[in-house]
Formats: structure tokens, sequence, C-alpha cells
């Protein structure tokens, strides 16, 4: 592979050449440094980032029925779960975070250089994939990302090789020649089907903007294992361009609305990046559906290897459900069955490799949230009604 990359030491130094006076000759301003950054990754010739395979296009006359939903995925390892998603008669599959594991050597990104050769790498394996392509093939598909495909673990926007990890992912999923590439982040929705039979599919960017998480102050501890909630009233998961997007968004007349965050919307008793480590932001998110009269808003998540379902009774205008899907293929636990339980927590976890599945029935208005095994059989689901999730 050619280099792409260069070090943040000698872009800081192209930084000090830009802004060099009499009086300071070496000065240097963080911004500089960052700037220079970003003007040295979005020239970087298409034809040297990674592209995968062509993706169908998105009908958005034809009401959506089936949407298929997964997270976490290891490209170097065996897939059978997305093999069977190949095989699934689906309109859609929401791939949403963590779709390559491409920060194994991210550690060293701080310290070295940005080329990030290693996501790189993880996207050329995947699109090479046997089962990715098959899927690809099969039906249309939107993205998003989370930390290991947003190059770090666990970052957000003080991440600086940021930009050419979001020219990666927009020039690997053929999003170089849409609105997305045209503004930093990657978020984006789109209306799918006739009136009275529309889903806005919402795709929020939970990493570009997101300021730093609090650390534990018990590390491993049940509930508190890397992070508990940030007291810090600058916290910001969205950004403000972002947060203004999505209230227009909100505002459009939809019937049903999938809003895809990479990480968990709904739970609060774990210690890991979730909505509700940003108390603040998480209000304000419920505070926006609410003040925009936004029916029909269900959440849809990843990032936890293990697979969940909520429902949320008593935070918002009408209940709000969220659906948990993960992992495709990189399981930790020994057993099927997660130990974890959260008050709003619909059974039982599910921890081996999954993916979910969301039903929409026009005629019953009805929806079911779905959890399959990697084998396609059903191990967990919900239904509820639509009439249930408006608040008119």
């Amino acid at each position: 592979m050619k280099h792409i990359g260069v070090s943040l030491i000698a872009l800081a130094a192209l930084g000090a050449c830009a802004t060099q006076t009499a009086t300071s000759p070496a000065a240097v301003s963080p911004q500089s440094a960052e700037e220079a950054l970003s003007v040295y990754y979005r020239a970087i010739p298409t034809s040297e980032l990674p592209s995968g395979p062509e993706i169908l296009p998105l009908s958005t006359s034809e009401a959506l029925t089936r949407v298929i939903v997964a997270s976490c995925n290891d490209e170097e390892q065996p897939n059978p779960a997305m093999a069977r998603i190949a095989e699934e008669d689906a309109d859609l599959f929401l791939f949403i975070g963590d779709n390559v594991y491409g920060d194994r050597d991210g550690r060293n990104y701080a310290n070295a250089d940005f080329e990030l050769a290693e996501l790189h790498e993880s996207y050329a394996d995947l699109g090479v994939s046997e089962a990715y392509n098959a899927v690809a093939a099969a039906m249309p598909i939107l993205a998003t990302w989370d930390d290991h495909d947003f190059g770090m673990n666990d970052f957000g926007r003080n991440f600086a090789g940021r930009i050419l990890a979001e020219r990666m992912f927009e020039n690997f999923f053929h999003m170089d020649d849409t609105e997305i590439a045209d503004y930093p982040g990657v978020y984006y929705s789109r209306m799918v089907g006739p009136e009275g039979q529309r889903t806005q599919i919402i795709m929020l960017d939970t990493r570009f903007f997101r300021s730093d998480l609090m650390p534990t102050d018990d590390y491993g501890a049940a509930g508190r294992e890397r992070y508990i909630p940030s007291t810090d009233p600058a916290q910001d998961m969205l950004g403000e361009a972002q947060w203004a997007w999505l209230e227009q968004e909100l505002s459009k007349p939809a019937d049903l609305r999938l809003l895809v965050s990479s990480i968990q919307v709904i739970p609060d008793v774990h210690g890991w990046e979730s909505w509700d480590k940003m108390p603040t932001e998480r209000q304000r998110l419920y505070d926006m559906i609410d003040e925009t009269e936004a029916n029909g808003v269900v959440f849809v998540s990843g990032d936890r290897h293990t697979s969940f379902l909520y429902k949320d009774e008593d935070r918002g205008a009408y209940p709000f459900y969220e659906i948990t899907a993960s992992s495709l293929n990189v399981a930790f636990a020994r057993e099927p069955d997660s130990t974890e339980v959260d008050p709003r927590q619909l059974g039982l976890g599910y921890t081996f490799g999954n993916y979910g599945e969301i039903e929409i029935d026009w005629d019953a208005r009805q929806i079911n949230f779905v959890i399959n095994d990697e084998t396609g059989e059903e191990v967990r689901s919900t239904s509820f009604s639509m009439d249930e999730i408006n608040a008119g």
C-alpha cells in the first residue's frame, strides 16, 4: 500500500510556516497544526483510498417492510452471520458501526504518524469479503461508523486522524459523490415510502464531534467499568451543526423514524460508552423529540458485543423502544445470556454472534424488533404498535 500519511510533527511545522510572524517565527497554535493536517488529508487522491463494492440504490418510493441491522464486524474472522444476512429477503441493511476493526494499532497513532494504515488494510479486507460482497449484491446498504472504524478506540473529536478516517469511510461506502462529503462528519438521513408509510432513517455521527467522556473512578467495577456520567457543562455528543440539522430532520413529517446511533441511547446501568455518559446531551435529544413533535421515533444501536431490547416509558412524550444489534462475529462471552439487566431492558441480552431485524407491518400498524443468531434463528423479540409511539 502506498503511504498516505504524514507525521504530526511535520504538519505542525507546516502550520508554523503558514503562521510565522517577525516577532514569533516559531509560533504554532494547535489549530494551525490541525488545519494543516486537514488540508493534507483532503488533498489525498480518491484513488489512494479504499473502495468497497458498489451499493444498490435505495428506492424512496416503496414502503420499507423489513430492515436488517448489524454492527461489530471483524473483517479478518469468519462471518456466518454476515453470510446469512445475504440470504435474507430484506429491503435494506443498516451497517451501524465497528464495520471493520481498523484500530488494532490505534494506540500508536497518537505518537507516530497518521496514515491509518491498519484502517486502510481493514477496509481492503472487507472489500474482498465474500459475505459482505454478497450482502452488497442483495440489498441496499446505509452505514455509519463507531470507534473501531473511526480509527481510535473510544475517541471522539480529539482524534487528529478523524478527517482521513472520514474520507476512507465515505469512499468505501460510495458517499463521496453525495451531500455527506460536503460537510464534516458522516451524518445523513433518508425518507423512504409513500405518504402514510413513510420511514425516516436518521444516521447520526456520534464520533466526529463528540467531546471526551469522563473516566471512571472505579476501573472495572460493575456499572462503572470505563466511564461515568459527565458533569462537564460543555459536554457535546453531536456538535452544534449536527444538532441543528437533527432538529430540522425531526420536524419533517414521517410515520416511523429509525434514529440510528452507533452507541446505545436508553440504558443506564453499565460503564461503557453510551448516551447516559453525557446526560445533558441525552436530555437534549429527548427534549428535541418532544419539542419538534416527532412521532414514531425508535432507536437503533450497536457497539456492545451483546444484543438488547429496551422500552423507556417514562422519559418521553411516548414510549421509546431501542434495538441493540451486536455483534456479528466479535462475541466475548462464553454463555449466550447476558448477566446485565437494565430496568428498561426487555428480556435477557444475547451475547453470541447475531444480527437484528426490524419488521414493519403497515396494514396492522405493528413493528417487530427481532434478534437472530448467526444461523438466522430468532433468539429475542418484542412487538409494539405504531400508535403507541405517536404522541398525537
